[in-house]
């Protein structure tokens, strides 16, 4: 019994352990077939590692600020009797916008001028009493007096008829106004904006640490996304202070706007460039793989049979401007490197490079296709 149990254990035995064996063996040739199967070659596109004048910048992001801009409003309150501009229009400094009912201020006037004529008159026949010594000094110097405040009195009144208009302080544009005829205005109530934007402000704020490459006269460059352009100024005014909470200098620059395209509240990418160009080896930031481990290329060669392969290359980067980012180590002008299809590729892939035309890189910071 103790036999026959021993003989049909053994049995058992060995039949797993054919059956194991051969699923090892099947495994190991599976493996061994994927390990020397040939990787498929990807397609990709390719661009070169070249070595251009390459200007150091300053970016930031700018607001644009009327030269000079104010809601005008009333000096005194009252019923609008007339409204002499068009919403949206051009005028010139001291042009009348809006009046007020001055009716009975112009009634008082007419009777201040009335009593100042009086009191002239009678000034001028006390002159002629005091000169044949027929009054007093005193009743001279009264009478002088009298005439002195009748004119006070007349100019006062001027003044408050002229408060009863409100003038552009400067030539600019209006916005859209506030108020109706016939409404009732009270002092410092909004009637419209005025502001003047040609020039037209950009400020922006720079770090401390880049004070020594900013000075005035220097030339800007703005990117505004909103009108699809670039337009160019120059720096007018830098704060004598560094911001203590912010840590940063506030810039400003002034641009020509003939043409009014850009307002108040608008924003713009500024450039500033600084120094004197140099020979930087750049490459387009779609052949670079970023990465918190470094950033790497693909760098394409040759292999022994003569077939396109892909390497990969650690690089370290500098400024990034448009498409191109400067490479200051792991490159030479004239690699030539995949600018796509990065994620199917590893050492040793075997490529095939794209006949399909490329976009080239560019440096504008908002760059475009010729066909756009």
């Amino acid at each position: 019994m103790n036999k026959r149990m021993i003989i049909m254990l053994l049995g058992v035995g060995i039949l797993f352990g054919g059956i194991f064996g051969f699923k090892a063996f099947v495994n190991a040739m599976i493996a061994d077939f994927f390990d020397n199967m040939p990787m498929p070659t990807a397609t990709i596109t390719a661009g070169e590692a070249r070595e251009i004048p390459w200007t150091r910048e300053l970016e930031a992001v700018g607001s644009f600020t009327a030269v000079q801009g104010a809601m005008l409003t009333s000096e005194v309150g009252g019923i609008v009797r007339e409204i002499r501009f068009q919403n949206g229009a051009r005028v010139e400094a001291g042009q009348v916008l809006l009046v007020l009912d001055d009716e009975s201020d112009q009634a008082r006037l007419r009777s201040l001028e009335a009593a100042q004529r009086l009191a002239d008159l009678e000034l001028q026949r006390a002159r002629r009493l005091a000169a044949q010594n027929n009054i007093s000094e005193a009743e001279l110097t009264r009478r002088e007096s009298e005439a002195e405040q009748a004119i006070a009195a007349v100019n006062e009144q001027r003044a408050r008829i002229r408060q009863k208009s409100v003038r552009a302080p400067f030539s600019g544009d209006l916005g859209i106004r506030q108020v109706n005829v016939g409404q009732f205005l009270s002092a410092g109530d909004p009637v419209v904006s005025l502001q003047s934007v040609d020039p037209i402000y950009l400020d922006f704020s720079l770090p401390e640490r880049r004070i020594g490459e900013i000075r005035r006269e220097q030339t800007v460059n703005v990117r505004v996304d909103a009108l699809g352009r670039e337009v160019q100024g120059r720096v007018n005014a830098i704060e004598p202070a560094v911001s203590a909470s912010t840590r940063t200098l506030r810039v400003q620059a002034t641009l020509d706007n003939k043409d009014g395209s850009l307002r108040a509240g608008m924003f713009g990418r500024v450039r500033l460039e600084t120094g004197e160009p140099e020979q930087r080896v750049v490459v387009p930031q779609s052949a670079i793989s970023f990465s918190p481990y470094g950033n790497s290329v693909y760098v394409i060669s040759e292999d022994e049979e003569g077939q396109l392969i892909v390497n990969r290359r650690f690089i370290q980067t500098a400024e990034r401007r448009g498409d191109l980012v400067v490479v200051t180590e792991g490159l030479s002008p004239g690699d030539r490197v995949a600018t796509s299809g990065l994620l199917k590729l590893r050492n040793g892939s075997r490529v095939e490079i794209s006949d399909d035309e490329q976009v080239q890189p560019r440096e504008s910071l908002a760059p475009r296709p010729d066909n756009a």
